[in-house]
């Protein structure tokens, strides 16, 4: 819920009109990353880079409770370890875009990741309107995954 609160927050700001008389900021805001909060940051650390396949990144902290990952070209997801509540709706979730759907959930089958489609129904993907099919997994916490095939 807070990471869905978050991106609506982030998607207001970046779309607000400037009042009269205030000044515009110097350039347009552009996203950089995303954080999720984990209860086993190891668990956590080997789904994300070993279902989804994202890098590993530095991080400045180095405490055992952050790790980064890159997840675009400067955008990094930043998995934190804490004691903090996740909620568990497909309303509110990350994504990722993969050249080939069909080799990726050969990959989840391999590793024996579960995953659905929109309607939590089958393993069969959902089509959206504009043609780009999509599962979903959920990461160890309950994060909600979207995995699709757009351009």
């Amino acid at each position: 819920m807070k990471l869905a609160v978050l991106f609506v927050l982030l998607a207001g700001f970046v779309g607000m009109p400037v009042a009269r008389g205030q000044s515009r900021p110097a350039a347009t805001p552009v996203f950089n990353h995303a954080a999720v909060c984990v209860h086993d940051l190891k668990r956590s650390t080997a789904f994300y880079h070993t279902a989804i396949g994202l890098q590993e990144i530095p991080n400045p902290f180095h405490d055992g409770l952050h790790m980064w990952f890159r997840i675009g070209p400067n955008l990094q997801l930043h998995v934190i370890q804490r004691g903090c509540p996740v909620g568990a709706s497909k309303d509110a979730h990350l994504c990722f875009s993969v050249p080939s759907l069909s080799a990726f959930m050969d990959h989840l089958d391999a590793l024996g990741v579960a995953y659905t489609n929109l309607k939590g129904d089958s393993k069969v993907p959902t089509a959206r309107l504009d043609g780009v099919k999509q599962i979903y997994i959920q990461d160890p916490d309950g994060y909600w995954v979207e995995i699709n095939d757009a351009p």
